[in-house]
């Protein structure tokens, strides 16, 4: 039990760091060198598009909101499964020590009072804080798409608040998505900090391919030229 206990204390920490550790360095070459992420290179794409959007052409405002409204419905369903999982979470709290013996396993896992609240706690957390940012992303989402349709044919119109509330809502997105990924692994925890620790390292790596191929599309364009 001891030996379970340590690895409670070390793995999990441990891995969380790592998680927000890949954040914040995604967040700082976002911030220096954007074109080496993908999320900056669609947030200079979508900019673009934005301008374009503000020609007046009616053809092209009803494609915006078609555009708008696959993102808005993707973060819709984030926010959903978020509470879902809380409220189950909840549910499964309710009575902690039947749940405690759903989940024994001497090889992973321990269930001690303190460590069993501490799982239900961490992982609530991060689904309220996904739900809020996909709530609030919902809203500006909602709202970009209003002003996107009125700003053709409105003189007092302001394309930089436009834009401002577009990213905001697009950036919440994707905070709200990836603190959700984050709540899987930690749900994890439920069975041992052993998953948890595989399951970060899985989900570094995925995210990794996702976020920088921006740097491996230059690089390709390197080796054409």
């Amino acid at each position: 039990m001891g030996v379970i206990l340590y690895l409670d204390t070390i793995l999990v920490p441990l891995s969380l760091f790592f998680t927000i550790g890949y954040h914040a360095f995604l967040w700082h070459t976002f911030k220096n060198k954007p074109f080496l992420t993908t999320i900056g290179m669609d947030t200079f794409m979508r900019r673009a598009w934005l301008q374009d959007m503000k020609q007046g052409d009616d053809k092209k405002s009803v494609l915006a909101v078609q555009s708008l409204r696959n993102t808005l419905m993707t973060t819709i369903l984030t926010a959903s499964i978020a509470i879902t999982i809380n409220l189950s979470l909840a549910v499964l709290a309710n009575n902690t020590y039947k749940a405690g013996h759903l989940f024994t396993n001497r090889l992973f896992d321990s269930q001690a009072g303190a460590i069993l609240v501490l799982k239900y706690g961490a992982a609530s957390l991060f689904l309220l804080v996904s739900f809020l940012c996909s709530s609030i992303s919902i809203g500006c989402l909602t709202d970009a798409i209003f002003l996107i349709n009125a700003s053709a044919d409105h003189e007092f119109s302001s394309p930089g608040y436009t834009q401002t509330i577009l990213e905001r809502g697009f950036l919440l997105a994707v905070v709200g998505s990836r603190v959700l990924c984050i709540t899987f692994t930690l749900l994890l925890w439920m069975f041992g900090p052993v998953p948890v620790a595989l399951s970060s390292v899985v989900l570094i790596w995925g995210l990794y391919e996702l976020d920088f191929s921006g740097e491996f599309a230059k690089n390709s364009k390197k080796g054409l030229g």
